[in-house]
């Protein structure tokens, strides 16, 4: 089974609880366990955060997000000049912000960058999941693996 979810948003912070708020009933119909979807949209939030403070103005970034057996996917991508993540400085204690990368990365499974110079940065999140008893996301997953395996 696969799960996705894409949007153009506006650069503008009205719109993180859209998508959190979306990403979240999807991962909450799975099955998918309190604590995991919180990591998840904190994520989120600090990914898109960073885009709108932070990228060249524009009218818009990209968030897609994608369920994939025990693992969700998400992208966020947008047009400004890129960055390079191992040149930032660690925030100082007590500092109101730049913890948004070191959040992400102590959360995700694994986060990857990509960053270009005029076509923008997307930052690659990957967290695996883990359901509730009972949960309709597994038994929908293993479904659609015994029929992609009965049709070859």
């Amino acid at each position: 089974m696969e799960a996705s979810i894409a949007l153009r948003l506006p650069r503008d912070a009205a719109s993180v609880p859209l998508i959190r708020q979306m990403l979240d009933g999807t991962l909450r119909s799975l099955g998918v366990e309190g604590g995991i979807r919180d990591d998840i949209e904190l994520m989120l939030t600090e990914a898109c955060s960073n885009v709108i403070r932070h990228a060249e103005p524009s009218d818009d970034y990209t968030v897609s997000a994608t369920v994939h057996d025990d693992r969700c996917f998400i992208r966020v991508v947008d047009n400004g000049h890129g960055f390079d993540p191992d040149k930032l400085e660690e925030p100082k204690p007590g500092a109101e912000h730049g913890r948004g990368l070191m959040i992400m990365r102590a959360l995700a499974d694994d986060i990857r960058f990509t960053s270009k110079r005029e076509n923008g940065a997307m930052v690659c999140l990957e967290k695996r999941l883990r359901y509730a008893p009972g949960a309709a996301g597994p038994h929908l997953m293993s479904a659609n693996h015994r029929s992609s395996s009965a049709s070859r």
